[in-house]
């Protein structure tokens, strides 16, 4: 395989070179790590990448078998949103809307709960709230027909 200035690979892990004490040990260890940069070719066999410092005292040049292509994927590219920060290094979880609703009961009284999905967060990652503190707290979440319809479905409310 040849391979240009500029190109991203792949990167064989293998136990000899040191790479393996990152991540996963055993079978379920990724094989190739990467993609990393090629910043020149050494000769026709051996390039060097364009490590991340934590590979500390791995050497930067690399037999090409032990090297695959990279081909660029768009699912690849990780996108992600601006959060806004505050003077003191902090941000406000904001809900982005309301996917469920239940009651939990207990022995002597029941509560009642909405699972929200929260902004910069995906769907996998909602939480369930008590609704009344979330009503006193977001009430855009609550439109009148939701208010209407939560008062009968959450009659039980304490």
């Amino acid at each position: 395989m040849q391979f240009e200035m500029g190109d991203k690979v792949f990167l064989k892990v293998s136990l000899t070179k040191g790479l393996s004490r990152f991540g996963v040990k055993g079978k379920l260890r990724p094989r190739f790590r990467g993609p990393y940069e090629i910043l020149e070719k050494i000769c026709s066999v051996a390039y060097r990448l364009a490590l991340p410092p934590n590979f500390g005292n791995v050497h930067n040049v690399f037999h090409v078998s032990q090297l695959r292509k990279y081909v660029f994927n768009p699912k690849h590219v990780v996108h992600q949103e601006e959060i806004e920060v505050e003077a003191d290094m902090n941000y406000e979880e904001r809900p982005e809307m309301i996917l469920d609703r239940k009651i939990q009961k207990l022995r002597n009284k029941s509560i009642s709960l909405v699972k929200v999905q929260w902004r910069h967060h995906g769907r996998e990652e909602a939480t369930w709230e008590l609704a009344n503190k979330m009503r006193e707290k977001y009430p855009e979440l609550f439109s009148e027909v939701r208010k209407f319809r939560d008062e009968i479905y959450f009659q039980g409310e304490s």
